[in-house]
């Protein structure tokens, strides 16, 4: 995934599923070096977590 789609799914009001290695996550901000985010696992855990952009799969 590239920085302006990670930008478009933070904006939008939509329930846009993404992965990260084959788990479903919610992108929580785009980091300021553009190449990260944070994001957490969707369900009860609020654990975050910093991943690399590249490795996030829009389902």
């Amino acid at each position: 995934m590239d920085a302006n789609r990670v930008r478009q799914i933070l904006s939008s009001s939509a329930d846009i599923a993404v992965t990260y290695n084959g788990t479903s996550v919610w992108i929580d901000q785009l980091n300021e070096d553009g190449r990260t985010a944070t994001v957490h696992l969707r369900g009860p855990l609020e654990e975050r977590t910093i991943v690399e952009i590249d490795e996030l799969k829009e389902v």
